[in-house]
C-alpha cells in the first residue's frame, strides 16, 4: 500500500509539472508578443495637439465591439508619416482647424476579426449605421473587407477635421438607435468633425472622396483635408474621404501584428 502511494504522489507531482510548463502565464504571454520596429511610434509624442479617437477600441464601429490587438486608445505611426502629419497639423491650426483621427496602424489580428465578422452574415447590429444599403454578402465584392490592409504598414491613417474650439464628442452607447452615416449630419451620430458629407467608416459610394453628389462645403471640406495631405505627401484612397497613405512607406510589404499598446513600441517599458 505504502509503495502504491509512493508512486501516485510521484505520478502527481509530474502531472503537476507538466501543466506548469505547458501553461504559460498572461506576463509570460504578453512577452511573446511582436514588437513594433523602431521606427514605429506613437503619435502623441510627434503632435500632442492632434485630437486621437480610437473607433476600434470602443464599440463605436461596424463591428459593434472592441476590435482584436488594439489594447489601448492610441494612434501609432511610422515616424515619417507621424512627422508629415505634425506638419499638416501646423498647417491647419493657423486656419483655426485641428487634425483628429480614427485609426492609424491595424495589426493583422484585426483585420482577420474584420473578416471573421463579414463572414458572419447573422451579425447585422450595426448595419443601421454603417451600411444601410449594402447587403453584407457583398462585403468582400465590392472592396469594403479584404483579408489585408495598408493600415497593417504603419503609414496609413483615417483622419478628419474638427474645427477649433474642438467640442467633445458624446460616448456611444451600444443599443442605442442607429442613423444611416450618410444621413444629414444633424441626425448621424453627433461627431465633432466638420460636416464631411458622410460618418467615418460609411459603406457607401457617397464616401468616395470625389463623389458628385457631395456639393457645397461638404466637397469643401473633403478638399480641404485632401490638398493639405497631398501637399505634404499622402495618398487618399479614392473611395474613402479619410484613409491616406503616406508615401514613399517605410514598410511597403510587410504587414505587422505587434498590439496597439504602448508596450510594443521600443523603449517601452
Amino acid at each position: 500500500m505504502t509503495r502504491l502511494t509512493t508512486v501516485a504522489r510521484a505520478l502527481i507531482t509530474a502531472f503537476a509539472a507538466l501543466l506548469a510548463s505547458t501553461a504559460p502565464t498572461a506576463t509570460a504571454r504578453a512577452e511573446t508578443d511582436p514588437k513594433a520596429p523602431k521606427d514605429f511610434v506613437a503619435l502623441r509624442s510627434v503632435d500632442p495637439t492632434i485630437i486621437q479617437e480610437m473607433r476600434y477600441v470602443t464599440p463605436h464601429n461596424f463591428v459593434g465591439e472592441r476590435v482584436d490587438g488594439y489594447r489601448q486608445p492610441i494612434c501609432i505611426l511610422t515616424r515619417p508619416a507621424a512627422e508629415a502629419l505634425h506638419k499638416a497639423q501646423r498647417k491647419l491650426l493657423r486656419q483655426g482647424y485641428t487634425l483628429k483621427v480614427y485609426d492609424c496602424y491595424r495589426p493583422q489580428r484585426a483585420v482577420d476579426h474584420f473578416v471573421r465578422w463579414a463572414e458572419d452574415l447573422d451579425d447585422e447590429a450595426m448595419k443601421g449605421e454603417f451600411y444601410p444599403n449594402v447587403d453584407k454578402t457583398r462585403l468582400f465584392a465590392d472592396g469594403y473587407i479584404a483579408a489585408k490592409s495598408g493600415h497593417s504598414r504603419g503609414s496609413t491613417l483615417d483622419v478628419t477635421l474638427v474645427r477649433l474650439p474642438a467640442k467633445p464628442t458624446r460616448p456611444y452607447h451600444p443599443g442605442e438607435p442607429l442613423a444611416p452615416c450618410f444621413a444629414p449630419q444633424g441626425e448621424r451620430f453627433p461627431d465633432n468633425s466638420i460636416d464631411m458629407g458622410t460618418g467615418f467608416d460609411c459603406f457607401d459610394t457617397l464616401s468616395h472622396t470625389l463623389d458628385p453628389r457631395i456639393q457645397g462645403r461638404q466637397r469643401a471640406h473633403r478638399l480641404l483635408l485632401k490638398s493639405t495631405l497631398e501637399g505634404l505627401g499622402f495618398v487618399n484612397l479614392a473611395e474613402e474621404w479619410w484613409h491616406y497613405t503616406f508615401k514613399p512607406e517605410a514598410h511597403p510589404d510587410t504587414y505587422f501584428d505587434f498590439p496597439v499598446s504602448r508596450k510594443s513600441l521600443a523603449g517601452a517599458h
